[in-house]
Protein backbone atom coordinates (compact mmCIF):
# COMPACT_ATOMS: atom_id res chain seq x y z
CA UNK A 1 0.00 0.00 0.00
CA UNK A 2 2.68 2.44 -0.04
CA UNK A 3 2.84 6.42 1.80
CA UNK A 4 0.21 7.25 0.25
CA UNK A 5 -2.07 4.65 2.60
CA UNK A 6 -0.40 6.62 5.87
CA UNK A 7 -2.28 9.86 6.22
CA UNK A 8 -6.00 8.68 5.57
CA UNK A 9 -5.30 6.31 7.96
CA UNK A 10 -4.18 9.22 10.20
CA UNK A 11 -7.04 11.29 9.68
CA UNK A 12 -9.56 8.41 10.49
CA UNK A 13 -8.47 9.02 13.63
CA UNK A 14 -7.59 12.72 13.99
CA UNK A 15 -11.04 13.45 12.99
CA UNK A 16 -13.49 12.19 15.69
CA UNK A 17 -11.06 13.54 18.29
CA UNK A 18 -10.33 17.02 16.23
CA UNK A 19 -14.13 17.10 16.70
CA UNK A 20 -14.61 16.20 20.30
CA UNK A 21 -12.42 18.62 21.14
CA UNK A 22 -14.31 21.54 19.32
CA UNK A 23 -17.36 20.63 20.60
CA UNK A 24 -15.95 20.92 24.21
CA UNK A 25 -13.92 24.23 23.45
CA UNK A 26 -17.44 25.41 21.98
CA UNK A 27 -19.67 24.25 25.04
CA UNK A 28 -16.39 25.89 27.23
CA UNK A 29 -16.57 29.13 25.41
CA UNK A 30 -20.51 29.33 25.28
CA UNK A 31 -21.05 28.99 29.50
CA UNK A 32 -20.68 31.82 31.11
CA UNK A 33 -17.58 32.31 33.89
CA UNK A 34 -19.35 32.01 37.73
CA UNK A 35 -18.72 34.82 39.75
CA UNK A 36 -20.07 34.53 43.02
CA UNK A 37 -20.06 33.66 47.16
CA UNK A 38 -21.34 30.28 47.23
CA UNK A 39 -21.82 27.34 50.53
CA UNK A 40 -21.49 24.06 50.08
CA UNK A 41 -23.05 21.60 52.49
CA UNK A 42 -20.43 18.19 52.72
CA UNK A 43 -22.54 16.64 55.50
CA UNK A 44 -25.94 14.99 55.12
CA UNK A 45 -27.80 17.45 57.20
CA UNK A 46 -29.75 20.40 56.64
CA UNK A 47 -27.82 23.92 57.20
CA UNK A 48 -28.77 27.21 58.07
CA UNK A 49 -26.28 30.05 56.57
CA UNK A 50 -25.86 33.79 57.37
CA UNK A 51 -23.45 36.27 55.26
CA UNK A 52 -21.60 39.37 57.00
CA UNK A 53 -20.11 41.70 54.28
CA UNK A 54 -19.33 45.52 54.08
CA UNK A 55 -21.04 46.95 51.61
CA UNK A 56 -20.87 51.11 50.73
CA UNK A 57 -23.69 51.97 53.83
CA UNK A 58 -21.63 49.89 56.20
CA UNK A 59 -22.10 46.31 57.70
CA UNK A 60 -24.57 43.94 56.27
CA UNK A 61 -25.67 40.42 57.94
CA UNK A 62 -28.01 38.48 55.85
CA UNK A 63 -29.17 35.03 56.41
CA UNK A 64 -30.92 32.67 56.82
CA UNK A 65 -29.92 30.65 53.65
CA UNK A 66 -31.36 27.09 54.39
CA UNK A 67 -28.66 24.16 52.75
CA UNK A 68 -29.92 20.72 51.74
CA UNK A 69 -27.27 18.00 53.08
CA UNK A 70 -24.35 17.90 49.77
CA UNK A 71 -25.45 20.27 48.11
CA UNK A 72 -24.55 23.86 47.32
CA UNK A 73 -26.51 27.59 47.22
CA UNK A 74 -25.32 30.85 46.03
CA UNK A 75 -25.25 33.46 48.55
CA UNK A 76 -24.54 36.59 46.49
CA UNK A 77 -24.75 36.52 42.85
CA UNK A 78 -22.28 38.28 40.73
CA UNK A 79 -18.71 38.98 41.29
CA UNK A 80 -17.88 40.11 44.80
CA UNK A 81 -17.65 43.51 45.75
CA UNK A 82 -15.48 42.99 49.23
CA UNK A 83 -12.07 41.30 49.87
CA UNK A 84 -13.53 39.87 53.21
CA UNK A 85 -16.54 38.08 54.00
CA UNK A 86 -17.75 36.72 57.34
CA UNK A 87 -19.80 33.17 57.28
CA UNK A 88 -22.05 31.66 60.37
CA UNK A 89 -23.66 28.13 60.00
CA UNK A 90 -25.78 25.96 62.00
CA UNK A 91 -26.98 22.12 61.68
CA UNK A 92 -30.47 22.79 62.00
CA UNK A 93 -30.32 18.68 62.99
CA UNK A 94 -27.75 18.01 65.24
CA UNK A 95 -26.81 21.51 66.49
CA UNK A 96 -23.48 22.19 66.24
CA UNK A 97 -22.42 25.17 64.14
CA UNK A 98 -19.51 26.78 61.93
CA UNK A 99 -18.74 29.94 63.96
CA UNK A 100 -15.83 32.45 64.66
CA UNK A 101 -14.64 35.23 66.49
CA UNK A 102 -16.32 38.31 64.07
CA UNK A 103 -19.11 39.21 66.25
CA UNK A 104 -22.28 40.04 63.91
CA UNK A 105 -26.36 40.18 64.17
CA UNK A 106 -28.43 37.45 63.19
CA UNK A 107 -32.23 37.04 63.90
CA UNK A 108 -34.43 33.65 64.52
CA UNK A 109 -36.07 34.18 60.69
CA UNK A 110 -34.75 35.65 57.53
CA UNK A 111 -33.22 38.57 58.36
CA UNK A 112 -30.89 41.46 56.67
CA UNK A 113 -29.49 43.51 59.01
CA UNK A 114 -27.35 47.23 59.13
CA UNK A 115 -24.66 47.15 61.55
CA UNK A 116 -22.77 45.29 63.86
CA UNK A 117 -23.18 46.99 67.46
CA UNK A 118 -25.71 46.71 70.14
CA UNK A 119 -27.03 43.71 68.65
CA UNK A 120 -29.07 42.48 71.76
CA UNK A 121 -30.35 45.92 72.56
CA UNK A 122 -31.54 46.03 68.52
CA UNK A 123 -33.78 42.91 69.15
CA UNK A 124 -31.03 40.46 67.70
CA UNK A 125 -28.66 37.80 68.70
CA UNK A 126 -24.96 37.72 68.31
CA UNK A 127 -23.34 35.24 66.43
CA UNK A 128 -19.43 34.47 65.58
CA UNK A 129 -18.65 34.93 62.26
CA UNK A 130 -15.44 33.23 60.60
CA UNK A 131 -13.71 35.49 58.66
CA UNK A 132 -12.62 34.80 54.75
CA UNK A 133 -9.95 36.86 52.86
CA UNK A 134 -11.43 36.12 49.46
CA UNK A 135 -7.50 37.75 47.99
CA UNK A 136 -10.28 39.85 45.83
CA UNK A 137 -11.18 37.46 43.53
CA UNK A 138 -14.56 37.73 41.54
CA UNK A 139 -15.68 34.27 42.96
CA UNK A 140 -15.38 32.14 46.22
CA UNK A 141 -16.75 28.70 47.50
CA UNK A 142 -16.73 27.54 51.28
CA UNK A 143 -17.39 23.74 52.10
CA UNK A 144 -19.13 23.03 55.69
CA UNK A 145 -18.23 19.44 56.26
CA UNK A 146 -18.59 17.39 59.43
CA UNK A 147 -16.26 17.88 61.51
CA UNK A 148 -16.80 21.81 62.34
CA UNK A 149 -20.30 21.17 62.71
CA UNK A 150 -19.86 19.09 65.70
CA UNK A 151 -18.11 21.37 68.24
CA UNK A 152 -18.45 25.02 67.09
CA UNK A 153 -14.88 24.98 65.55
CA UNK A 154 -13.98 27.39 62.60
CA UNK A 155 -15.51 26.19 59.35
CA UNK A 156 -13.43 24.60 56.65
CA UNK A 157 -11.06 27.00 54.18
CA UNK A 158 -12.70 28.79 51.28
CA UNK A 159 -11.90 28.29 47.72
CA UNK A 160 -11.42 30.35 44.45
CA UNK A 161 -14.30 28.62 42.58
CA UNK A 162 -12.78 29.90 39.16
Amino acid sequence: MGSAGRPRVRYAFAMPLLTLAVGLAAMLAASPARADFRVCNATQNLVGVGIGYRAKAGWITEGWWHIEGSSCKTLIEGPLSSRFYYLYAEDAERGGRWDGPINMCVAEKEFKIAGVADCVARGFQRAGFQEYDTGEQASWMVQLTDDPATGGVPAAPGTNSQ
